[in-house]
C-alpha cells in the first residue's frame, strides 16, 4: 500500500462490512419469505425481512454521518477518468437505494396496515394510513428498486474484484482491516 491510497479508518470499514451482510439478509429473506407457504414461518420472515431494512436505513445514516465526520479516501492513483465517475455516481446511486428501498418499504408496510417490530425490540411507528391499493404499488416499487439496489451491489463487488485482481491496486485493501 503506497502513500497515495490510503486505508479507510476502522469505524467506515465496520460500517461498511456490516452494511454488506444487513443487505445479503435483508435480499434473501425477501427472496425467502414470498417463496415459502402463507403462515407462521412466512410471518417469521417477513419480520426479519423487515428487521433488516430498518437496520439498513439505521446504518445508511451513521454512515452518512461518518463520512461528513472523515470524508472518504481519495480515488486510488492512475485510475482512468470514467472509472473514477462511475464510481462516483455508482457510490451517490447506492447510498440513496440504501435510504430509498427501506423508506418505500416501510411506507408499504404502513400502508398494508402491518407493523414492523424490529428485531423484537421495539415498533416503528406508522407513517401511512392503511390504504392497500397504495400498499401494492409501494411494495412493488419496493421489489423494483430492491432489485436496482441488487444490480449495483453486484457491480460494486465486481468493481472491487477487478480493482483486487485485474488492476492489482489497493482498492479493495484499503476497505479490509490491517491483518
Amino acid at each position: 500500500m503506497n502513500e497515495a491510497s490510503p486505508r479507510y479508518r476502522l469505524p467506515a470499514q465496520i460500517l461498511h462490512w456490516v452494511s454488506a451482510l444487513a443487505i445479503i439478509c435483508g435480499v434473501s429473506l425477501g427472496v425467502a419469505m414470498v417463496n415459502v407457504a402463507q403462515g407462521p414461518l412466512q410471518n417469521q420472515l417477513f419480520d426479519l425481512h423487515r428487521s433488516f431494512g430498518a437496520l439498513i436505513l439505521a446504518l445508511t445514516g451513521v454512515r452518512l454521518l461518518w463520512r461528513l465526520y472523515s470524508p472518504p479516501q481519495p480515488m486510488v492513483v492512475d485510475m482512468p477518468a470514467w472509472q473514477e465517475r462511475a464510481a462516483r455516481v455508482t457510490h451517490v446511486a447506492l447510498y440513496m437505494l440504501l435510504f430509498a428501498v427501506p423508506l418505500v418499504g416501510w411506507a408499504g408496510t404502513s400502508a398494508f396496515g402491518a407493523a414492523i417490530r424490529v428485531f423484537g425490540l421495539f415498533t416503528l411507528p406508522m407513517i401511512l394510513e392503511e390504504n392497500k391499493p397504495l400498499a401494492d404499488v409501494l411494495l412493488k416499487l419496493h421489489m423494483a428498486l430492491a432489485f436496482t439496489l441488487c444490480a449495483l451491489f453486484v457491480m460494486h463487488i465486481g468493481a472491487a474484484l477487478h480493482h483486487h485482481f485485474i488492476r492489482k491496486d489497493d482498492t479493495l485493501r484499503r476497505m479490509l482491516p490491517k491483518l
